[in-house]
């Protein structure tokens, strides 16, 4: 394996680490700013990656999809606990909200940073620290902007989900947030029927036309 595949592998897996594992951390963050301390206590502030290896999740699925050139990665870190009833206790409705979408915010900022630093400095190619920073940088911006959007699909497990019921419930409909949950269950089925049929392409355009977009900046 010559040195520049073994760069480009590394800041692979750099990026989608951080994307991935940071998304879970911000959603304990949030809990934790209003009064959920089960992730802190649980040692799920922990930049240590060992503490957030789900083994399908982070290595099994990430694994095949490069060996197979899908020519995509993707993946999810163990998901934070969470003890939602003392988030709402304590910040209502909009503090559930908040929580879901925190992982959101996290891969937002991180992809806008990445981009920024991306375009502002100038990598030198016969330099292997400088390659592996644009990679890496490269790579942060693509994956954070789709795990970003992705999780915004109102599919459960999805976070999109979860925002949306304490959206509807904020607005007074507590029946229709409380059938999402009831059928929650069924949510990852459909996100398989969705990424396994040609109903993905439709789903996942504006997702990248939006990225074809940012990355053309």
């Amino acid at each position: 394996m010559d040195i520049i595949k073994i760069i480009n592998i590394s800041a692979i897996v750099l990026a989608l680490a951080i994307a991935i594992i940071g998304h879970e951390i911000m959603h304990g963050r949030m809990a934790y700013f209003y009064g959920d301390t089960t992730a802190k206590e649980q040692g799920r502030f922990s930049i240590n990656p060992i503490k957030h290896i789900d083994p399908v999740g982070t290595i099994i699925l990430p694994t095949l999809l490069y060996l197979s050139h899908a020519g995509f990665l993707f993946g999810w870190a163990k998901p934070v606990p969470i003890n939602m009833q003392k988030v709402v206790n304590k910040g209502g409705f909009f503090g559930g909200l908040q929580v879901s979408l925190a992982g959101i915010y996290f891969n937002f900022t991180i992809a806008i940073v990445s981009l920024i630093a991306l375009k502002s400095f100038t990598f030198y190619q016969n330099s292997l620290l400088d390659i592996f920073l644009a990679k890496f940088l490269l790579y942060s911006v693509i994956y954070n902007i789709v795990l970003g959007i992705f999780n915004l699909f109102p599919i459960p497990p999805l976070d999109g989900s979860k925002a949306l019921m304490f959206i509807l419930m904020m607005l007074g409909f507590h029946k229709t947030a409380f059938l999402i949950e009831k059928y929650s269950n069924y949510g990852m089925i459909i996100l398989i029927i969705i990424m396994a049929t040609p109903v993905g392409s439709f789903v996942f355009a504006p997702m990248n036309y939006i990225l074809s977009y940012i990355l053309s900046l």
